[in-house]
């Protein structure tokens, strides 16, 4: 019995819904870690310029949409919060599924997901400072070692792990699609449980902010490769990469650093069921327009024939 009491308060803060989701997230960054190869990052350094363009655009784009869209629908302190914090987080590996369906750049996806990781412990909670500052307190030295504990810290372990066992790493790296697609779903099950009640009171306008905060994001990374005359390939990888967010992280430091406010965990679970409804409907249009495309010359090709 005084074992047990003893252990009550190590499991009470397991079982606190920030931590619990913490480590849950980190279970997905580990996952992410077991499925990265060195050789993903070569596109970092024989393709600088491109990815200089997506990691920029990541780190502008959405940050600025998250605050102008919750200052636009006037969202209370808690869901400003939490749409600022899903916009200022790095890429998500659920692009690089998205991109590959696409056929779009898809070393281009991995390499800036992977960037806009490795930068995301210094520039998420900058910007978040920067934009939710002056609405809440953020206290961004802790959010930056929250980031280094729950994303940095798994993926390198992830990594090491890859290195030094390969063999069973192959066997269980099959897996991890599935354990990460399982977490997510419970942490967006505990965050949107916690909240119910409060969502049905006045949480709708959110689901508006969360579907254009993505949607305008994909069109937006788009239109800038266009812009700036980049390939088709890497227009719909920016594309998905500047639209789909690391949400779950959102949720996360949302529940670690803002559990004065509950409501702003809500923002990243609903991005992170809408993100994945709306990247495969765009990853199905690209591939079909190739799909059209390919007929068209076909016919055309017929036609010059005769």
């Amino acid at each position: 019995m005084m074992h047990m009491t003893c252990l009550n308060p190590v499991l009470a803060s397991i079982a606190a819904p920030g931590t619990l989701i913490s480590i849950l997230l980190g279970v997905v960054m580990f996952g992410m870690g077991l499925a990265t190869r060195l050789g993903d990052f070569k596109v970092v350094f024989s393709r600088p310029r491109d990815i200089a363009i997506g990691c920029a655009a990541q780190f502008t784009i959405m940050p600025a949409l998250a605050w102008a869209l919750a200052r636009l629908f006037g969202l209370d302190e808690a869901l400003t919060v939490g749409v600022v914090l899903v916009g200022c987080c790095p890429g998500g590996t659920a692009s690089n599924v998205m991109t590959f369906l696409a056929k779009g750049d898809l070393a281009l996806s991995v390499g800036m997901t992977g960037v806009s990781t490795i930068l995301a412990p210094f520039l998420t909670p900058a910007l978040t400072l920067l934009l939710a500052g002056k609405t809440v307190d953020v206290d961004a030295a802790a959010m930056f070692v929250g980031i280094l504990w729950v994303v940095v810290l798994p993926i390198c372990i992830g990594l090491a792990a890859r290195r030094l066992c390969p063999k069973i790493v192959e066997r269980v790296v099959r897996f991890m699609p599935t354990v990460s697609s399982i977490t997510i779903v419970v942490i967006i099950a505990l965050v949107l449980t916690a909240n119910v009640e409060r969502l049905a009171t006045g949480g709708f306008s959110v689901f508006i902010v969360v579907i254009l905060h993505n949607v305008c994001g994909l069109a937006l990374g788009y239109l800038l490769a266009a812009a700036l005359r980049l390939a088709e390939p890497k227009r719909r990888a920016l594309c998905i990469e500047v639209g789909m967010q690391n949400s779950g992280l959102a949720a996360s430091l949302a529940a670690a650093h803002f559990a004065a406010y509950p409501m702003a965990a809500v923002p990243g679970a609903i991005f992170s069921v809408w993100h994945n409804i709306s990247g495969a409907l765009v990853a199905r249009l690209f591939a079909n327009s190739d799909g059209h495309d390919q007929r068209v010359a076909m016919e055309s090709t017929r036609r010059d024939g005769r």
